[in-house]
């Protein structure tokens, strides 16, 4: 009879071992890995970040005579989405989206979205350019205005 019981006993330990192994599987499957057709998470890359590329291009072809407006803020930023929205290259250089919150973005080689911020001194712009944006924050140090919140563009892909 004490045999039978501990045939029992060690049946019993073994079934409960290989069900906490089979339990441990989905949970086990289930971290990690990830698909690799998903589109990764945007990176917040505006810290430390250096503009004076972008500025210079702004600055080139501004005569003595010729008069000027500072774009910062929105106005900046959405100047420089103009810029760049129909670039047929991908990276900082290239092609920028307006995302739905009213940000401006670029993806890089690995499809990963880049926030863009606009220069803190601002861009100096030709007056005859800027009139497009008077209407944003930021045209000229106009605190008040709009910001890019509401404004669609269709060819964005989804952030």
């Amino acid at each position: 009879m004490n045999t039978i019981y501990k045939e029992r006993k060690i049946v019993s330990r073994l079934f409960a071992v290989l069900l906490c192994a089979l339990l441990t599987v989905p949970l086990l499957s289930s971290c990690g890995g990830g698909s690799k057709t998903a589109t990764p998470p945007p990176v917040d890359d505006t810290v430390g970040r250096t503009v004076s590329d972008r500025q210079t291009q702004a600055k080139k072809g501004l005569g003595t005579g010729q008069k000027v407006a500072l774009l910062a803020g929105a106005a900046a930023l959405y100047y420089m989405y103009n810029q760049h929205k129909n670039a047929p290259q991908e990276g900082a250089q290239g092609k920028y989206y307006l995302s739905k919150n009213g940000r401006v973005y670029y993806r890089d080689a690995e499809h990963r979205a880049h926030w863009v911020t606009p220069p803190s001194e601002g861009i100096r712009v030709p007056e005859s350019q800027a009139q497009q944006y008077r209407q944003f924050q930021g045209y000229n140090g106009n605190t008040s205005g709009r910001d890019l919140t509401g404004i669609t563009s269709s060819a964005a892909p989804a952030l």
